[in-house]
């Protein structure tokens, strides 16, 4: 005979088993230009190619683990001619679990209510159109020669000022100069800053990976990797950094601050798919190890950004 409480129980199962089961969640929606995938000449990989393959892989470990969750990357595929070429590459990459194709008519809204984490073009003026919108947006360009990154292992690095965090401490060097900055950072080491355009991304990728720690998916064992790359240095700046993501309930895997040294020798051996920073001078000069590069503009206060694989050259922050 049952005792009353496994009796209440079975009652709850059966009447109301929604209550029971786990939440599924909900999906994290990257929208990227279908040619920044596949090129328009050949349909061979573009530029967000090995990017797209390592949220597959990422995918594939979630779904190991929680095979009842829709909590998993999902790439749309911004294309407006929806062409054969395209649906076919997509199935001899064994990408159709992945993506979907979307056009590109009336984007913006569409993105707003797909609830799109990233989004990623080669327009310009989409791309302004999106941040304008609060859509963490970045404008992504073919280089002439794409260096090799891991398929297998996503890897994001963010800078910090401006791209996780706000742009407040640039505003300061900008107009008082780079003494006025630490003494700034020194006097608000305990205060977090505002929030940058990318804080949300890093907080979904943060979520995916605790979940993966939860199985005993640790360190290398685990598919996903972030980064901060930061010209702030390792005193009161690179304090009061921590200390933000502290206050958010951030983790990042490794923190690199490098007091205004070159960023692009780390970001060589790290390799990540996407480093998001925000000096313009990247964009203009010469590429290195085939970095992809991308900018962006902050909404609110036009700020340029730019996002990129690799830099050549230093920057206070």
């Amino acid at each position: 005979m049952l005792c009353r409480k496994s009796h209440y129980k079975l009652l709850l199962k059966h009447l109301f088993p929604l209550i029971l089961q786990p939440e599924p969640g909900s999906p994290v929606i990257i929208a990227i230009s279908a040619k920044l995938v596949f090129t328009e000449q050949n349909m061979s990989p573009g530029p967000a190619f090995s990017f797209v393959k390592a949220l597959k892989a990422v995918n594939a470990k979630l779904r190991a683990h929680y095979p009842e969750s829709q909590e998993l990357f999902k790439v749309i595929l911004i294309d407006d001619n929806r062409s054969d070429e395209l649906n076919n590459a997509i199935r001899e990459h064994n990408l159709e679990n992945l993506t979907e194709i979307m056009s590109g008519e009336d984007l913006i809204n569409n993105l707003k209510e797909n609830n799109t984490h990233l989004y990623l073009s080669e327009s310009e003026e989409m791309v302004t159109e999106a941040l304008n919108n609060k859509i963490a947006a970045a404008v992504m360009k073919t280089p002439g020669e794409m260096a090799e990154v891991s398929e297998s292992e996503l890897r994001i690095a963010f800078d910090g000022d401006a791209v996780l965090f706000s742009n407040e401490s640039e505003r300061v060097y900008a107009s008082e100069g780079l003494e006025a900055f630490y003494r700034n950072e020194r006097e608000k080491v305990n205060d977090p800053m505002k929030e940058g355009p990318f804080k949300g991304f890093l907080q979904v990728l943060v979520k995916l990976q605790r979940k993966l720690h939860d199985k005993k998916l640790l360190d290398k064992k685990c598919p996903i990797r972030t980064y901060l790359v930061t010209s702030r240095g390792g005193g009161s700046p690179g304090f009061r950094a921590l200390n933000t993501l502290r206050y958010w309930g951030l983790e990042i895997d490794e923190a690199l601050f490098l007091a205004g040294a070159p960023k692009g020798p780390m970001l060589e051996k790290i390799r990540p798919h996407i480093f998001f920073d925000d000096q313009m001078f990247m964009w203009r000069e010469q590429r290195k190890w085939g970095q992809t590069k991308r900018f962006l503009q902050h909404p609110s206060d036009q700020i340029l950004l730019v996002i990129a694989h690799a830099e050549v050259g230093s920057s206070p922050l």
